[in-house]
């Protein structure tokens, strides 16, 4: 299962963004803290609408604790607007880790080398732009490597209609 790993994201309508965007694509939620909000926080709620329960939603203390709960044989693949590779061009696996930074700050340089250098990935975009929404990103992402691995557990059959 690919997982999606926020790194002490700061805007709850994101996190619920991608609650519900985790329990549509069969995909686990790990937060890293500090969260720049509370788990019961109403725009949370109301992003994620009922969706909690649909999915799996994991909170660490840190990055350490993220990467023992996923496994070290998970692959750690670094989003950033500094990165050179672009991120449909990589093949992504089943078991992938997608690690994305702070709304504000982005993902810290340190964190960002956890991944090998190759799966250092950026999402195009016009020059002078600073960056995209935290969760449509993520949500670009996601679609890529599930696209990729065939769309595996969803109940569609990916066939093209006439």
């Amino acid at each position: 299962m690919v997982h999606i790993v926020l790194y002490q994201p700061e805007i709850p309508s994101n996190t619920g963004n991608l609650i519900r965007l985790s329990a549509n694509t069969g995909r686990s939620l790990h937060l890293i803290k500090p969260l720049g909000f509370s788990l019961q926080s109403r725009q949370l709620r109301r992003a994620g609408l009922d969706y909690r329960d649909l999915t799996s939603v994991h909170i660490h203390d840190d990055f350490a604790a993220c990467k023992r709960f996923i496994g070290d044989n998970t692959r750690i693949i670094s989003f950033s607007t500094h990165h050179d590779h672009i991120f449909s061009d990589f093949r992504y696996r089943v078991d992938d880790a997608l690690l994305f930074g702070p709304e504000t700050r982005g993902l810290p340089h340190d964190l960002s080398e956890a991944a090998e250098e190759h799966a250092r990935l950026t999402i195009p975009m016009f020059p002078g732009s600073r960056c995209l929404n935290l969760s449509n990103a993520v949500s670009v992402a996601v679609y890529e490597a599930w696209r990729q691995i065939s769309y595996a557990g969803s109940t569609n059959t990916g066939e093209a209609l006439d």
